[in-house]
C-alpha cells in the first residue's frame, strides 16, 4: 500500500526551489474556514463560510500534505479558522504523524485559539506534535469577549492548562491593538513567563472586511511597542528561528522569548521559505498577494499524483519576491479582499 512516505533521497532530488532560490520547506494548511470565535482584526461577526462541497475532505488534505512532504518540506502547521472545531481532524492529524515516525517530516504543529484545547491537547501529543501557537491577545476577561466577540477567557486558559499537562511547548500569539490590550503588553510578557511560554507580538494584517473596525484605528507599529517593552525589561538579542517570520529576543527577567512579527513596519520577505494552503485545495504562494494556484483540480482528476506535482512546481515557479501589505490611509481598504480565516493563520 502506498502510505505517501519517500525516501530521503527523492525527497532531496524533488526540493520545491522559488525563482529567487528559496527552498519551500514550510506549508501552512488550513483544514477550515470556520472558527467558535469572531476576532475583531480577523472576521466580520456575521460570516458567510464556504459551501462544505468546496472543502477538500481529510483524506485529500492528507495526500496534499503528503505531496508537499515528499518535495522535501520539514514542516507542516495545521491552521484555519480554528483547526480543531472541524470534525474529525485528529484523524488527520494522526495521519500526518507518520511523517514524523517516517523522518520526512521535522515538525507538526498547530496554530489554534485554544478553545478546545482541554479536549485535544494530550490527543495531540500522542499524534506527535509536540509544539502549538496559541492566538491570545488579553489576559482581560471582559476584553477577551470583545475582541473575540464569542470567547471565554477561562475556556481558552483551561486548554493552555491541558496543554502543559500533555507535554506541549506553548507559545502565544498575541496581535498588538491600538486601544484594544496596548495597556497589557507588560503584564503579558509577565504572565507569559510565569507560565513558560514564549510569546510573539504580531502587528495587525490588513485582510478581508472586518465589519466596520477601521484597520487604521487597530494598527499599532511593533517598533513602538519593543520601545516601550524595553523600558521595563532587557530584551537580549538572539539568532533563534522557529520557520516562521518571527524575530526573537530573550526576556532577560523571564528567560522566555519574545518575538515580533511585523508584516508592515519591517518586511520580512527575504528569507520566506513558506506557501500557504487553503481547505479548498487553493495554494498562495505569498499571503499578501493575491496570485494564486487550483490544486483541487488535479488532485480529484486522478489517484495519479503526476498532474498534482506538476501543479505544484509551476506554482512555486510565480512566488513572488514580497508581499505588499500597506494600511490604505484613504480609504482604509484591506491589502488583500479574502479574510484570514481563508488563507490560514
Amino acid at each position: 500500500m502506498d502510505t505517501g512516505l519517500a525516501p530521503p533521497a527523492a525527497q532531496a532530488a524533488e526540493r520545491l526551489v522559488d525563482p529567487f532560490a528559496r527552498a519551500i520547506s514550510y506549508l501552512r494548511v488550513s483544514v477550515t474556514d470556520r472558527c467558535d470565535f469572531r476576532c475583531v482584526y480577523c472576521m466580520s461577526e456575521n460570516m458567510t463560510f464556504l459551501p462544505k462541497a468546496e472543502i477538500l475532505s481529510l483524506e485529500e488534505l492528507d495526500r496534499l500534505c503528503s505531496a508537499f512532504v515528499r518535495m522535501g518540506v520539514r514542516k507542516l502547521r495545521l491552521t484555519g479558522g480554528e483547526p480543531l472545531v472541524r470534525r474529525n481532524v485528529m484523524s488527520l492529524v494522526r495521519n500526518l504523524g507518520r511523517h514524523i515516525e517516517a523522518g520526512a517530516l521535522d515538525e507538526l504543529t498547530l496554530t489554534t485559539n485554544g478553545s478546545q484545547l482541554a479536549k485535544y491537547a494530550h490527543e495531540l501529543y500522542q499524534a506527535g506534535v509536540r509544539r502549538i501557537n496559541v492566538s491570545l491577545d488579553t489576559l482581560d476577561p471582559a476584553k477577551f469577549t470583545a475582541l473575540t466577540r464569542w470567547g471565554k477567557l477561562d475556556q481558552v486558559l483551561d486548554g493552555l492548562k491541558a496543554a502543559k499537562q500533555a507535554g506541549l511547548a506553548v507559545k502565544i500569539n498575541a496581535v498588538a491593538l491600538k486601544g484594544g490590550n496596548d495597556d497589557e503588553f507588560d503584564r503579558l510578557v509577565a504572565w507569559s513567563g510565569d507560565e513558560g511560554f514564549d510569546l510573539v507580538f504580531i502587528e495587525v494584517m490588513p485582510m478581508g472586511d472586518i465589519g466596520g473596525e477601521a484597520r487604521l484605528d487597530q494598527y499599532l507599529p511593533l517598533s513602538l511597542v519593543r520601545a516601550n517593552l524595553a523600558k521595563n525589561w532587557t530584551l537580549d538579542e538572539t539568532d533563534y528561528r522557529t520557520g516562521g517570520p518571527a524575530r526573537y529576543f530573550t526576556v532577560r527577567e523571564t528567560g522566555r522569548r519574545l518575538g515580533f512579527i511585523t508584516p508592515l513596519t519591517h518586511n520580512f520577505c527575504e528569507s520566506c521559505n513558506r506557501v500557504r494552503l487553503t481547505c479548498t485545495g487553493t495554494l498562495y504562494m505569498c499571503l499578501g498577494q493575491d496570485d494564486a494556484a487550483d490544486l483541487r483540480t488535479p488532485l480529484r482528476a486522478s489517484s495519479d499524483d503526476a498532474a498534482l506535482d506538476d501543479a505544484i512546481r509551476s506554482a512555486i515557479a510565480r512566488k513572488p519576491k514580497g508581499h505588499d501589505f500597506v494600511i490604505d490611509r484613504r480609504h482604509k481598504a484591506p491589502a488583500v479582499a479574502r479574510h484570514m480565516s481563508v488563507t490560514g493563520g
